[in-house]
């Protein structure tokens, strides 16, 4: 097992951030010492009920944590740092980021009054960071959050290139372009390993330019004499650096709305970016300024209940209000499984007369991830022996994979979360599987997704829930007819349904005899019995059930 690891051979241990996208969590071992590259967090699904984000389940590297040297942050987005409060006090180890990640987890920490006790280090792009056996050179690359970094990680085994998220914009908003001659020149040195980015792998060409979309968004959006609300994610920096530019050029203020924007913001003006806004305004001044002066940047671009644009378009934000002939538009990629919430959003929206503009509609947006031409021109320089593809969903993986080896690359891996693999010495592959999987954040707690909360949750959601009210004397015989709700369990007339079922409860129990067939587990399980087997012929859903017992002196 994974305690008699060889103490000469390199490992790579995905915990998370494969077979899905997001909640990336990389681990890297030599000689019984590892690091650890991320801690992210990623959207729950419509399967966990009352749960927005998931967080990966870090018992293994946990129980060896006196192993464990540091965590080192690639960039500041939410999967890829998210989980740092959540976690840390499980890991106890210090952490490394860009003078940004650092700000922004400091924010996150405090929340949890946190701040003071996990030791955050600030390493500045292209610094090396020296952990044990690992050596850790920074390389800047153009994302869309400033201080995105990949990671060449030297060891007496071979270099591996960690390229975190990335991609070849030729004119950023924000931030450098990707060092092209650094990555070149370890590729000329040698690398062992190339664990890259799949996100777009099925995206022909090349990813776009947040400089275009800057221009385009010029177009869409001048002429207009409306309200404009646009929505993005709050850490796309870059893509709030392209509207305050696009506001400033057409004379409209700029009205932020959303916390976690403001957070975002305040971390970033803390290192030196987005030190101009235009003619900034509170969201209660906006509502004076004349429509075609006001442009809103909101949270919610998922359609998130509590995100701002949701609660614009329902009508339940208590500052901000769109009327007929006002734009918004979705500055964002869709991400799988938030369809659903997002189309809610956009025919509310709609069907009050708001113009709603997504990618799908016009240049809006652009990815902060590789397409298939930068892919192969980061193969071009890396030139590694073995591709490693992680941040996607199997499907990209395997086409990652495949798309490597077509390159050239002699090995091309799919890791699934909790392989273990040697990357040297020897041919790579799979050694061992160890425990992974995902933790629900429900509220403050970290819950197994297949724990008893969410599973009540669940049979909640899908089947509805009942009560019984019972009152008998202390023979067990009913001193008032039962009392029964239904909720979320019969549609029509509810009332009706649980008077009738209550009936047969009563004629149920006044069929039993005396003595011990009157104790309160028999009234109970007669109740029960009885109600379901009502509502097994009405509507075929077996609900929760709960009984309420009086037994009177």
């Amino acid at each position: 097992m994974s305690e008699s690891l060889d103490q000469q051979s390199l490992y790579f241990l995905p915990l998370g951030g494969v077979n899905e996208i997001g909640m990336n969590l990389n681990l890297y071992g030599y000689a019984d010492q590892w690091i650890m590259v991320d801690l992210g967090t990623s959207f729950a699904d419509e399967g966990m009920p009352g749960v927005d984000l998931v967080a990966p389940d870090v018992t293994w590297i946990a129980a060896r944590r006196e192993r464990l040297l540091g965590i080192v942050l690639t960039h500041a987005h939410e999967d890829h740092l998210g989980a740092v409060s959540h976690l840390w006090n499980d890991l106890r180890c210090p952490i490394w980021a860009t003078g940004f990640a650092a700000s922004v987890l400091r924010r996150k920490l405090a929340e949890k009054a946190m701040e003071n006790d996990v030791p955050v280090n600030i390493y500045k792009p292209g610094e090396v960071i020296k952990l044990g056996p690992f050596e850790i050179r920074s390389i800047s690359i153009t994302h869309s959050t400033p201080e995105s970094q990949a990671l060449a990680i030297e060891t007496p085994c071979g270099t591996v290139l960690h390229t975190g998220d990335w991609k070849l914009d030729p004119r950023p908003m924000l931030g450098p372009q990707t060092e092209v001659e650094v990555l070149r020149s370890y590729g000329d040195k040698g690398v062992l390993a190339l664990v890259c980015d799949s996100t777009n792998v099925f995206n022909q060409g090349s990813s776009g330019s947040e400089g275009d979309v800057h221009d385009s968004l010029m177009k869409v959006l001048a002429g207009r004499n409306g309200r404009i609300a646009v929505t993005t994610f709050s850490s796309n920096l870059a893509r709030l650096e392209t509207l305050f530019a696009v506001a400033r050029h057409l004379g409209r203020h700029i009205c932020l709305v959303g916390r976690s924007l403001h957070r975002f913001i305040a971390a970033a003006q803390e290192n030196g970016y987005l030190q101009s806004i235009p003619n900034l305004v509170e969201e209660r001044e906006a509502g004076y300024l004349p429509p075609e002066r006001i442009m809103y940047v909101c949270t919610g671009c998922q359609g998130e209940p509590r995100g701002a644009m949701a609660r614009i378009a329902f009508g339940s934000h208590p500052s901000v209000v769109l009327e007929r002939g006002d734009l918004t538009v979705f500055s964002s990629k869709i991400i799988p499984g938030n369809e659903r919430a997002l189309y809610r959003v956009h025919n509310e929206l709609v069907s009050r007369g708001i113009e709603v503009i997504t990618e799908k509609d016009a240049f809006v947006h652009v990815s902060g991830h590789p397409s298939r031409d930068e892919l192969a021109e980061m193969y071009h320089l890396a030139r590694p022996q073995i591709a490693i593809p992680v941040h996607g969903e199997p499907r990209h993986l395997v086409e990652h994979a495949r798309f490597a080896q077509s390159l050239q690359v002699p090995h091309g891996l799919v890791p699934r979360n909790g392989d273990l693999i040697r990357l040297a010495p020897g041919v790579p592959e799979a050694v061992e599987q160890v425990p992974a999987g995902r933790l629900a954040i429900d509220g403050d707690e970290l819950v197994s997704i297949q724990g008893g909360a969410l599973q009540q949750r669940r049979k909640l959601a899908f089947n509805g829930a009942a009560s019984i009210s019972l009152v008998v004397d202390r023979h067990g015989h009913l001193q008032a007819g039962p009392q029964v709700k239904l909720t979320g369990v019969v549609n029509g007339q509810p009332e009706l349904t649980a008077a009738e079922i209550a009936g047969e409860i009563a004629a149920a129990i006044d069929r039993l005899g005396n003595g011990a067939e009157r104790n309160d587990s028999n009234l109970e399980q007669t109740a029960i019995r009885t109600l379901r087997a009502n509502l097994r012929t009405l509507t075929g859903r077996k609900p929760t059930v709960q009984v309420h017992l009086v037994r009177l002196p």
